[in-house]
């Protein structure tokens, strides 16, 4: 029993489904993001809203595989796609005119995964 680790099933499920959306559009960018979720929690991302604001500029796409946390403040509209958010963090995109949506979403959306940003 020592080989054997424990693994989120929703996580796992997910990089499944990542997988073959890379796979069926053509893209590195979802088999990419796949890889990161299944990093040990101690390694996964965990960004803040802040961090999105600074490296974004108005109407882009951006992809993050872990965690969306709420400090800073948005001030421009953004899609942002994530494992999860903090209920602050997805006050704050909404509020800025932004779009809140998970890694599977995004992916169904723009399977090529053109114009999507990865932020770490």
């Amino acid at each position: 029993m020592a080989g054997k680790r424990r693994v989120n099933q929703a996580l796992y499920e997910t990089s499944v489904k990542l997988r073959i959306a890379g796979k069926r559009g053509g893209s590195r960018i979802w088999p990419r993001l796949a890889g990161m979720l299944l990093l040990p929690k101690r390694r996964r991302v965990r960004v803040n809203v802040l961090k999105i604001n600074r490296e974004t500029s108005p109407g882009e796409s951006v992809a993050v595989a872990g965690k969306v946390l709420g400090f800073g403040d948005l001030d421009h509209a953004v899609t942002v796609s994530a494992y999860s958010f903090s209920p602050a963090a997805r006050k704050k995109i909404l509020e800025a005119g932004g779009r809140c949506m998970s890694l599977e979403e995004m992916a169904e959306e723009n399977p090529r995964g053109s114009n999507v940003k990865i932020i770490r």
